[in-house]
């Protein structure tokens, strides 16, 4: 549960984007809802970057936070052997960037889960002696056995457990497939970890599934990406450990109150990335649920909600939705509102006011679109069905070019040829690495912010 002092809570702010404005008979209302957390107390949002002798805390400051690594041990890890090597290398360059009073464990991570550092299911507390005996203990890991990555959750979740900290955190690198455990165990680990810590997740190389690892960020609330090639896994991981340095206070739930009579059709989280937190809704009341957010440091964050409201006459207004941040408090008591906004319906006879579309609504509907195109186009070219995976990934590059997507264009280009972006016209490459597949199949969900 978060535990802190006033002084170290990041200011939030919410504000609400939308067209307010429906015809007769109109009932749904879209809004965009952006969050913004700025200047908390802990590192003041900005991630302390390593030094010599390793980072320290601001002074008179306590590090609230865990954070344990689980490394991919499993015997495919020894194909190229450079694949262990490089692992180790990032582990030892992320403990290299833990501040001074986090709490950290390493893993290694088999059809077994067994502690590297330190061991005897307890956390170290990172200086510069503990971080150089965690970079020793590396030594000891080498590739063998299979791949049980529920094991390695559970096991991080009980160590993360001994921690009196607001922020709990993992890092979990694979590099082949979950063959050891069934997908019921897996989830069944999801399901038991999600909410108790936040977790990114990395495949390395191109013999691990796509959907396992993102589906592992998704459960967790953190990020998943690919590193096809192992020698980049330092920097990912010291990048990976510094945006967990930064992260000021946890458990934030989005909260949404609607009046009687209003049904919410979904919440997405639309920036950075696509996520839908529709199904993760937890009762908070008469009419309200909370959507959990995770962790948050100095940062900006986009959701998109749909409401439907009952049909009302003209001139007619009323509150469709009200929007706040929610931080709970310890001991189960009343929760902290950290910040609030609200979603308007209002019938009007003007035309041209009811039909317009509000820019940043337009923008995130092309996001969550392109997202879903991009796997619908990747699934019809594996099952064979060229066809459709022209028209879906065509209409990809369309929304990528529209938008201003240059990262998803680029990786989009990859696997088609562009004849023209603006039509959506392409054809398929007839060779593909599967990197390039992976990397667009991995990164699909990451959006651009709307130009406001």
């Amino acid at each position: 549960m978060a535990k802190f002092s006033k002084s170290s809570v990041p200011r939030f702010s919410v504000d609400v984007y939308q067209n307010a404005y429906l015809p007769e008979g109109g009932r749904e209302v879209n809004a965009i809802v952006t969050v913004t957390s700025t200047g908390g107390g802990t590192t003041g949002g900005v991630p302390l970057a390593p030094t010599a002798g390793g980072p320290s805390a601001v002074p008179g400051q306590r590090a609230d936070a865990a954070v344990v690594i689980m490394v991919d041990c499993s015997g495919s890890m020894d194909y190229p052997p450079t694949k262990m090597r490089n692992a180790r290398d990032a582990t030892a360059a992320a403990v290299d960037t833990l501040r001074d009073g986090v709490s950290f464990a390493i893993v290694d991570g088999t059809h077994v889960a067994r502690e590297v550092y330190p061991g005897g299911g307890r956390l170290a507390v990172a200086d510069a002696r503990t971080r150089e005996q965690a970079k020793q203990s590396l030594r000891a890991l080498s590739a063998g056995g299979g791949t049980a990555i529920g094991t390695w959750l559970r096991l991080a979740d009980r160590l993360l457990a001994t921690a009196d900290v607001t922020i709990r955190h993992g890092i979990l690198l694979t590099d082949g497939r979950n063959e050891h455990e069934s997908a019921a165990d897996l989830k069944a680990a999801l399901d038991a970890c999600a909410g108790r810590f936040t977790c990114d997740a990395r495949g390395v190389g191109t013999d691990w599934e796509v959907k396992e690892v993102t589906g592992i960020a998704s459960a967790m609330l953190g990020t998943a990406d690919i590193v096809a090639d192992p020698a980049g896994l330092a920097e990912d991981f010291t990048r990976m450990m510094a945006n967990a340095m930064g992260k000021e206070v946890a458990d934030v739930a989005l909260r949404m109150w609607t009046p009687v009579g209003v049904e919410i059709a979904f919440v997405k989280q639309v920036a950075p990335t696509v996520e839908d937190l529709t199904p993760r809704r937890t009762e908070a009341g008469p009419r309200a649920g909370d959507y959990p957010t995770g962790s948050w440091g100095d940062e900006s964050r986009d959701y998109h909600v749909c409401v439907r409201v009952p049909e009302a006459g003209i001139g007619q207004e009323m509150l469709a939705a009200r929007i706040s941040l929610i931080l709970p408090a310890p001991g189960g008591g009343t929760p902290e509102v950290l910040s609030q906004g609200l979603v308007r319906a209002v019938w009007t006879e003007d035309l041209s006011a009811s039909t317009s579309i509000n820019p940043q609504v337009a923008h995130y509907t092309g996001q969550a679109e392109l997202a879903l195109v991009i796997q619908e186009g990747l699934n019809a070219r594996k099952s064979g069905d060229f066809d459709g995976a022209t028209a879906k990934l065509g209409r990809a590059v369309q929304l990528a070019a529209s938008s201003g997507n240059a990262d998803t264009a680029k990786l989009l280009s990859k696997v088609v040829d562009v004849v023209d972006a603006a039509t959506g016209t392409v054809r398929l490459k007839a060779k593909v690495a599967d990197a390039d597949e992976m990397t667009l199949e991995t990164r699909s969900t990451k959006t651009v912010r709307v130009k406001k």
